[in-house]
């Protein structure tokens, strides 16, 4: 289709064998990283500390666990650690409900497709249980998925394939069978882990050369992804 040739290394007959599509949700679905950095650098400075914008995308699809040992590794181990993620967390809450959060281009033709296709869809997130259905919720996406598995869900967080095996679990698709739509370095590697061809969106960061080589496509938004689904299916 016009504006969106298949690369050389792909098919049509690749994206009719998908048969379920697992999404990431932060900078994929919702242009939420970038609400997500400035309430790190906001919560960082309530507290008195510079938290510079490429220290804070360090964190961009890191679990928790790592996220705090980066906190803990760049400012000391006095810095103020559980108060300074919930600071984050109430500066985020005050961005989305003031209609901050927006969905990326392209999230609704694309789901709309997948209803007409009968092809299931899951999320595999960083995100916590709370923040995830809150989000959701407000943008009107969570009844569109027939799974959401959050880091809540998960013992191993991205880059673990745990939370993209456990996606393809529950909505019953062979990982090789599904199709993983990405936006950051580690869910990618999460995805390629587990088994399951990636497409990568990038948001906020380039992706790396490993990220590139691993990927079957690198695409600027969702949009392409629909127009390939729809030529395999035509």
């Amino acid at each position: 289709m016009p504006g969106y040739p298949i690369p050389l290394h792909l098919t049509a007959s690749a994206f009719h064998a998908v048969k379920g599509v697992i999404f990431d949700m932060d900078g994929l679905l919702l242009d939420s990283e970038s609400l997500a950095m400035d309430a790190l650098a906001e919560a960082g400075t309530d507290l008195g500390y510079d938290m510079p914008l490429a220290f804070c995308r360090g964190m961009i699809g890191m679990p928790a666990d790592t996220c705090r040992q980066m906190v803990h590794d760049t400012y000391g181990t006095d810095f103020p650690l559980e108060r300074f993620f919930a600071l984050q967390e109430e500066h985020l809450r005050r961005y989305v409900d003031s209609d901050r959060l927006v969905l990326k281009k392209g999230v609704i033709p694309l789901l709309d497709l997948l209803d007409r296709l009968g092809l299931p869809r899951a999320i595999a997130t960083s995100s916590s249980r709370y923040r995830t259905d809150h989000h959701l919720e407000l943008v009107g996406l969570l009844p569109r998925f027939d799974a959401i598995v959050t880091r809540d869900d998960v013992t191993r967080g991205k880059p673990n394939p745990e939370p993209y095996l456990t996606a393809a679990e529950k909505i019953g698709v062979a990982p090789e069978s599904c199709l993983a739509l990405e936006d950051s370095h580690n869910g990618a590697r999460a995805a390629h882990a587990a088994g399951i061809p990636v497409i990568v969106v990038p948001d906020l960061l380039d992706p790396t050369e490993d990220v590139r080589e691993k990927a079957l496509a690198i695409v600027d938004d969702l949009d392409h992804v629909r127009h390939w689904l729809e030529q395999a299916h035509a």
